[in-house]
């Protein structure tokens, strides 16, 4: 097993932990001088991890959100005036919520992209590889780290932002393209195009190695993409508000995403009682950075519903714990109807089951006094009595592994949105009608 940083992947634990005491000490000590908002927050007398963890108040979006609100752009949240930074980015804004906005120095762009570096070594990619990145560069940080920690590791980058969807698949085949960065949601994208190009990828196409990141996925999902590709689909995570990947999976085990801690402290509580729970447990992610000199967090209470256990569960020889399946779902995003738990990856398990659906939007929506899922799915070709049995089936299937029995209708091809960015396929319209 090679690894882009062997001291740090593999150091002793009872080594990993006063190097992630030490780091932390000092990061305290540069926001409480430096950052009026952290220095209202941060108690007096943390003198150990267990001190932090017990002390130290858990952060949320929404606090974040009222002091950039009071103070714009960024609040009194930096530990550093912003005419040091060198990017500016926010969040998608796919929960309907203002975007939290931040900047990074440029050392802080040195920690994202040796995050990046060490998830894609992980991966496989080396230096000889010819590598794109189907993203729309934008605001949202996404896939920015991993356009330069490529550059870094001295593969040749085909940069595809902005350019259509058939573009991207010739680009993948003329080109000979082995590393692929983008979105599930795209993949399945690009899955759709190039059939309709007579394109098959895993023939056509050279890819050998995706990291499909930025919003959660269903087994079902990463099985159709392995399949369309020819290729093994890696997942990874970062927000823009730690500021860069937190987590990759290992090639050794699937489903075990590596916790970058040399760079990042994770707590996994209780939902409810805000306590810490075990491994093998499911709890919300919380989050403090290490490295980040600009933007702090501390104690960031995620939303990210993930389950933790020890590296020892994992062959590869590091000595970082690792979240078993990655971000399962968002608490966040949990909704329910009629007494039934409901999450936008549990509807896309459902439909991506259906071979004749290729792109779908689900909604909540109160029809007559009752709390109703609307589900519509694009299945070209499909009409008449074929049409209503397509939509009696998914009604059943919805049944049967969800517990509730959906309104299923068929929208017209290419009516529903496609997207490089975070899908959002799950609206509750019932918060719309009482607004």
């Amino acid at each position: 097993m090679e690894y882009w940083n062997g001291r740090a992947e593999t150091m002793p634990r009872e080594e990993l932990e006063r190097w992630q005491w030490r780091r932390l000490r000092r990061a305290l000590d540069h926001a409480r001088e430096n950052s009026p908002f952290w220095a209202e927050r941060i108690p007096d007398g943390i003198t150990s991890m267990a001190a932090y963890t017990e002390r130290m108040p858990l952060l949320h979006k929404a606090d974040l959100l009222a002091s950039q609100q009071a103070a714009p752009p960024y609040g009194t949240w930096p530990s550093l005036d912003p005419v040091h930074g060198v990017r500016h980015h926010q969040t998608s804004g796919t929960s309907g919520n203002p975007p939290v906005r931040t900047f990074d120095t440029e050392r802080d762009w040195k920690w994202i992209t040796d995050t990046f570096c060490t998830a894609l070594y992980a991966n496989g990619v080396r230096p000889h590889h010819k590598a794109l990145v189907a993203f729309g560069y934008g605001l949202f940080a996404g896939f920015w780290g991993m356009h330069y920690a490529l550059e870094r590791m001295g593969c040749t980058l085909v940069p595809a932002g902005g350019l259509d969807s058939k573009t991207v698949v010739r680009l993948l085949v003329d080109y000979r393209i082995e590393v692929l960065g983008l979105t599930p949601s795209y993949a399945m994208r690009l899955i759709e195009t190039a059939a309709e190009m007579g394109v098959d990828l895993a023939r056509d196409a050279n890819v050998k190695v995706m990291l499909a990141g930025a919003e959660p996925r269903s087994d079902f999902t990463t099985r159709t993409i392995e399949q369309a590709f020819g290729a093994r689909v890696f997942n990874a995570a970062g927000t823009t508000e730690f500021g860069a990947v937190f987590m990759f999976e290992c090639p050794s085990r699937r489903g075990a995403c590596h916790i970058n801690e040399p760079t990042v402290v994770e707590e996994v509580l209780h939902p409810e009682t805000k306590e810490p729970v075990g491994y093998g447990e499911e709890g919300v992610r919380v989050t403090t950075g290490l490295y980040r000199e600009g933007m702090q967090l501390f104690r960031h209470w995620t939303e990210d519903i993930v389950v933790k256990r020890p590296h020892t569960d994992c062959g590869c020889g590091r000595t970082w714990d690792f979240l078993d399946g990655g971000i399962l779902r968002r608490y966040d995003d949990m909704r329910k109807i009629r007494g039934v738990s409901i999450t936008p990856v549990m509807i896309e398990d459902v439909l991506r089951g259906f071979t004749e659906v290729a792109e779908f939007r689900s909604s909540i929506r109160t029809v007559r006094g009752l709390d109703t899922i609307h589900v519509q799915a694009e299945a070209g070709g499909v009409t008449g009595e074929a049409a209503t049995a397509l939509c009696a089936r998914i009604a059943e299937e919805f049944k049967r592994e969800i517990g509730i029995r959906p309104q299923v209708e068929l929208a017209p091809v290419g009516s529903l949105p496609r997207t490089k960015w975070k899908a959002a396929r799950l609206h509750d319209e019932r918060q719309l009608a009482h607004a």
